[in-house]
């Protein structure tokens, strides 16, 4: 399997990159950082420059060539106003859906965040509030999109070693936590199993095993 990784150099991003580079995967990820090329490449993943504000669709699309599964895993991170969660969380992953349908390429998954969806709470702090409406905008413009699509919503990332064990679901999860190692091991899965498409699915650790966590959605 091809993929095609933005946000390549991502906390997320980079354990992908491993994963799937270990089980003999072709794994690409898009950068617009040259200094995060050798990170990159030590994941196992072949690192692509670009940079997903200020890149056009035919630039994107001419990446994802002979791909057959992308991910977008990419934000604008801590620190950053709400206008970059506008142009990277939400406008760069349109831009590599729009990419996707161009090049071709069928399976998209993208990382969203749980609270996506809904409004956010009264008295949230301006810069969350307008992640959640980035996540939020980029899911329905996903939606929208002649692609295989899943959305996966995790709770609050951790840097805890993974379980293998978690809560999936269609339906909103209660607030919890996730470790970044169980996010890795339900994209991996998720990547196998093509049937589960079309689905916005909620994450948080729980108590069944990723795979068959997975499976009860094919």
């Amino acid at each position: 399997m091809r993929t095609v990784i933005a946000g390549g150099h991502g906390k997320i991003a980079m354990r992908v990159e491993r994963m799937l580079a270990a089980r003999g995967d072709e794994v690409c990820g898009l950068i617009r950082n040259p200094s995060h090329e050798d990170d990159v490449r030590q994941a196992g993943a072949w690192p692509i420059l670009c940079d997903l504000e200020r890149a056009g669709v035919e630039e994107v699309a001419a990446h994802l060539v002979d791909v057959d599964a992308v991910i977008f895993a990419a934000g604008a991170g801590p620190g950053s106003g709400a206008a970059r969660k506008d142009t990277v969380d939400r406008a760069a992953s349109s831009l590599l859906a729009d990419a996707a349908v161009s090049a071709g390429v069928r399976r998209f998954v993208q990382i969203s965040s749980m609270g996506a969806g809904r409004p956010p709470r009264p008295g949230t702090d301006e810069v969350w509030a307008a992640y959640i409406e980035a996540k939020t905008r980029a899911e329905d413009e996903l939606r929208a999109h002649d692609l295989d699509w899943l959305i996966l919503r995790p709770g609050s990332l951790t840097d805890e070693p993974g379980t293998g064990r978690v809560a999936l679901s269609e339906t909103a999860l209660p607030s919890g936590q996730i470790s970044r190692d169980d996010v890795t091991a339900v994209i991996a899965v998720l990547l196998d199993t093509p049937a589960v498409r079309h689905l916005t699915l909620e994450l948080t650790s729980g108590d069944t095993p990723i795979p068959a966590a997975v499976e009860s959605f094919g």
